[in-house]
């Protein structure tokens, strides 16, 4: 990056990590310093939670309000009952409106640790982009916003080329979600003077057209900055784990979960973690980033308990602590334990050791669980199985159970409240 900005929102963005492309350096930086700038993430509501591959653009929102300017968090009520068809090889599966305010309802929770609402001029506000596109008159629409629109330069975007090249469908109700995104952008500058949208580098086609449409209809000048689409050093999609999406809603991922999910980054993503998750200052980052051994492990501790701060408060990123504490250095567990996350549903009156044994990874079969029973091979929580017919209820639950097959296979049962 060649681009010394002056603003301190756009330094943070360079700085840090967070920025891959962006319209007009110069120009955006000025009006960052101009006076307060309001900018707008689009979430499609597809599940009643966001996960931890979106965490990267909620802290951009988070930094936009602590270097002084105003976010919108554009919840995509309309948009999704569409569905954004960049990157992917089939349609999303089309849900009902209920549905969709549901899922609405579940992502207002994770916003509230993150950005502050409310109506002062930096304050975030929420906004649901079916305001405007529920109502829409299709041959309206058509004739005064499709019209700015070229197919030729549609079919050029990576997102819809990449799809068509693999020879692979796509709807026209597919087609249309560039120019809803881009007529968003629109919307959000005339009522509420939006001059930025972010996103991750997938939006880039997105975002451009919005910027193009604004121009052509209003006549002003607003900007794009796209974050990098963010994979682990091991090259796994960020957000993803051995047992699904880590959700940041607590109801869906529990803080000890999600805390753990952070314990156990790989080495070599440390430092970027620590620049792109937490508020730590850069330097720190970088050091606490560059320590090798056991002394890093110090620093992946210290990077659960910053994020898990931010998204569920201290007092549970203590917890999550102190329950790791005792399970794993007890039993001199290695980093990466495999968790297995039960309902009260799962357990009812009582799961049997050896449904949880097999759950867990740790034996094949039920027969194969009672064997290591019987041959002393098994432990919970560090203390010898001896009785093949245990059944485990919610109390026994009550915090994280520690099962071990032999002295280095090991797994971490946890009920989710």
């Amino acid at each position: 990056m060649t681009y010394h900005p002056k603003s301190e929102f756009m330094r943070v963005m360079i700085d840090r990590g967070y920025l891959a492309d962006c319209t007009d350096y110069q120009s955006l930086d000025e009006a960052l310093i101009a006076g307060v700038v309001p900018a707008y993430i689009g979430f499609d509501a597809t599940a009643n939670s966001l996960h931890v591959g979106s965490l990267i653009q909620i802290m951009m929102l988070r930094w936009l309000q602590k270097s002084g300017h105003k976010p919108i968090v554009l919840m995509g009520g309309g948009t999704t009952k569409v569905g954004d068809p960049s990157f992917r090889a089939d349609e999303r599966p089309l849900l009902t409106d209920d549905q969709i305010n549901a899922n609405i309802d579940g992502i207002k929770q994770v916003f509230s640790a993150y950005v502050t609402f409310g109506d002062g001029p930096t304050d975030a506000v929420m906004v649901n982009n079916a305001e405007w596109l529920d109502g829409l008159n299709y041959l309206e629409f058509l004739r005064d916003i499709g019209r700015h629109f070229s197919v030729n330069r549609m079919l050029a975007f990576e997102s819809v080329k990449s799809r068509l090249d693999r020879e692979q469908s796509l709807s026209f109700l597919e087609f249309n979600y560039m120019i809803l995104q881009a007529y968003d952008f629109l919307e959000l500058n005339r009522r509420y003077g939006c001059l930025l949208q972010l996103g991750g580098s997938d939006q880039w086609g997105n975002i451009v057209n919005g910027i193009d449409l604004t121009r052509r209809v209003l006549d002003h000048q607003i900007y794009g900055m796209t974050s990098p689409l963010l994979t682990t050093s091991d090259g796994k999609k960020m957000g993803k784990s051995q047992d699904g999406a880590v959700w940041l809603n607590p109801a869906m991922r529990s803080p000890y979960e999600f805390w753990q999910f952070w314990r156990n980054t790989t080495d070599a993503d440390v430092g970027r973690f620590l620049k792109l998750y937490t508020e730590l200052p850069i330097e720190e980052c970088d050091r606490l980033g560059a320590l090798e051994g056991s002394e890093i492990n110090a620093a992946k501790i210290l990077l659960a308990n910053e994020v898990t701060t931010l998204a569920h408060g201290a007092e549970a990123a203590k917890t999550a602590e102190a329950t790791a504490r005792e399970v794993f250095e007890k039993g001199g567990i290695g980093d990466d334990l495999p968790t297995v996350t039960l309902s009260a549903e799962d357990i009812g009156d009582g799961i049997s050791i050896v449904q949880l044994l097999v759950k867990s990874g740790l034996v094949k079969s039920g027969k194969e669980a009672k064997r290591l029973i019987s041959e002393n091979g098994a432990k919970v929580n560090d203390e010898a199985l001896t009785d093949a017919g245990l059944m485990i209820d919610m109390a026994a639950l009550a915090a994280p159970m520690k099962l071990s097959a032999g002295k280095k296979r090991h797994a971490l049962v946890v009920a989710q409240g």
